[in-house]
């Protein structure tokens, strides 16, 4: 768990810290929170779903198919183009203060944070006032928590006019057959036969834009089943190799074996194959050889 601690002068002006060069610490997320800004970016490269938490929907990037996974960290290098801006600010993260006030936080077992070589960002100026990534740093995640204000507002008008229904997603592995629970999507039969006033309700309050991103990210559910098998097939075929593995490469020689898209829908959103792997293709041309020291 993050252990974060108030960036102050009295604390951090002999300390400094360093960029994360590596996303083992997202490596356990199998889901991420997203806001509506991001959402246009991440729909294509991301399957996206709202949980529900409370009484509220929230949109979340869909990054495994089990607690605990992460199948976008391979090794520590995120794989797909898209990265959660929820992860681009780490290892800062913000504190609620009095009122309405906000203050930067750094976590302090992420093992960014220290004195002498290798910590090359200091915390402050010369002058005592904060550097300028750090000030970068803070005013990203204000701008990530205003949005977050204005993604709820959004997601309660969506579901206002009932536009949420459970994503029944399946999983078929060796195994069996199992249910991925607690994720919901847009129901677009719902959507598509709103009255006139309702659908003004929903595109006045941004809603449409949101729908359609959800609607649209669902097809990157495959990617997810793409990357779980190959992971197994080469942890089963080539274990030395199971930290040399290049996914980007695997992701990239899928799409291009992909079909010409047409008007009709060429897979079932609702199941992910882990068990088998239609159109195969040698694995021994996506393992990177190990660099000598």
């Amino acid at each position: 768990m993050p252990r974060y601690e108030l960036i102050t002068k009295t604390g951090f002006a002999a300390q400094a810290w360093r960029r994360v060069d590596s996303y083992a610490f997202a490596a356990t997320d199998a889901v991420a929170p997203l806001v509506v800004q991001e959402l246009a970016k991440a729909c294509m490269s991301l399957p996206i779903a709202f949980i529900q938490q409370n009484d509220a929907f929230v949109p979340h990037a869909v990054q495994g198919l089990e607690p605990g996974r992460n199948l976008f960290v391979v090794n520590g290098t995120w794989v797909t183009p898209y990265t959660p801006a929820v992860y681009r600010g780490y290892p800062f993260g913000l504190a609620q203060g009095d009122g309405d006030d906000l203050h930067l936080c750094i976590d302090m077992d992420s093992g960014l944070v220290g004195a002498g070589e290798g910590f090359d960002q200091p915390f402050f100026d010369e002058a005592g006032e904060a550097a300028q990534p750090v000030k970068d740093a803070l005013n990203f995640l204000q701008q990530i928590h205003r949005n977050r204000a204005v993604t709820q507002r959004v997601c309660a008008a969506l579901a206002a006019e009932d536009l949420f229904q459970p994503w029944p997603l399946t999983v078929q592995s060796p195994d069996g057959e199992r249910r991925v629970d607690g994720l919901f999507r847009i129901d677009e039969a719902r959507l598509n036969s709103l009255d006139p006033d309702a659908l003004a309700r929903v595109q006045k309050a941004g809603g449409l834009a949101v729908a359609y991103c959800q609607l649209l990210s669902m097809g990157n559910i495959q990617t997810l089943g793409l990357i779980q098998r190959k992971l197994a097939e080469v942890k089963t075929r080539m274990p030395e190799m199971s930290d040399q593995i290049d996914v980007d490469g695997i992701l990239q020689r899928h799409k291009s074996s992909e079909p010409e898209q047409t008007l009709e829908p060429v897979s079932n959103d609702n199941v992910v194959n882990i068990a088998s792997d239609e159109g195969d293709f040698d694995l021994s041309a996506f393992v990177k050889a190990k660099q000598d020291d």
